[in-house]
């Protein structure tokens, strides 16, 4: 948990360098919604990166996140979104909407309660979308290369399945756990590929808003940064394959 708590302290960083997301994935959630979508939740927002994009289809979006600094950065850049400070947890369950969605936050949440929560804030049929993956370089090569630079100051960077499912099961989190629920139906899964070019200094940079490295000390991260900085070409080229996990609360829409 102390992972999800630190990234207000990059929230510029994470702005600039963080990719947004395509709005095919939106028309994705939308298109599986099958009826308007007024209204929409959104969990663990950061600095907007999918606000945005769900944003530009005139829907109400109340966006929550635990910190503060990553929420004004929000507000600045999609204004008129009503903000919420708070760890999805915390919520209130008083209101419902259409839409209930979270980018590359789900992780993040305590496993106890959790669908019950997100069934609890959806109206009678509504959606619940989950959104993101790696970015992983494209070149396995060069990947080795990074990661040997980085081996002296951290292992590794990835997250773990919070179920432990396999990243090539047929299924992955949080699917695996909404199919699984009593509590929605209509499960899918939709694979979105959004390859990404970045400049050497901005990969390094979006390293930087990583959550492991984040938890390196500051000396320890700026030399891990550095090592891997010289290893890089000019242009990286990432790999980045979205996945969009999608269920319907049961009930009758």
């Amino acid at each position: 948990m102390s992972r999800a708590l630190g990234f207000g302290s990059v929230a510029t960083a994470y702005e600039r360098y963080r990719p947004g997301y395509p709005p095919e994935l939106v028309d994705a959630v939308l298109e599986y919604a099958g009826r308007p979508v007024a209204t929409a939740l959104e969990i663990g927002a950061g600095t907007g990166k999918a606000t945005r994009a769900f944003a530009a289809h005139a829907i109400e979006i109340t966006a929550t996140d635990p910190d503060e600094a990553m929420l004004a950065v929000l507000r600045r850049h999609v204004p008129g979104v009503t903000t919420v400070r708070g760890a999805f947890g915390d919520l209130p369950l008083t209101t419902t909407y259409d839409l209930v969605y979270a980018a590359a936050a789900m992780h993040w949440t305590r496993p106890e309660g959790r669908w019950e929560r997100v069934a609890a804030l959806l109206v009678p049929g509504g959606v619940f979308a989950s959104l993101g993956g790696p970015l992983d370089l494209a070149d396995p090569d060069l990947a080795a290369k990074v990661a040997g630079a980085r081996a002296p100051y951290l292992a590794s960077d990835d997250i773990p399945s919070p179920d432990g499912t396999p990243e090539d099961s047929p299924m992955r989190w949080p699917g695996t756990e909404l199919t699984a629920s009593p509590l929605f139906t209509d499960v899918r899964q939709v694979e979105l590929p959004s390859p990404t070019v970045l400049s050497r200094n901005d990969y390094v940079g979006l390293l930087s808003t990583i959550s492991a490295w984040l938890e390196l000390p500051p000396t320890v991260r700026e030399a891990a940064l550095e090592a891997v900085r010289d290893v890089l070409p000019e242009q990286v080229d990432l790999r980045r394959d979205l996945t969009l996990h999608l269920a319907r609360v049961v009930g009758d829409p």
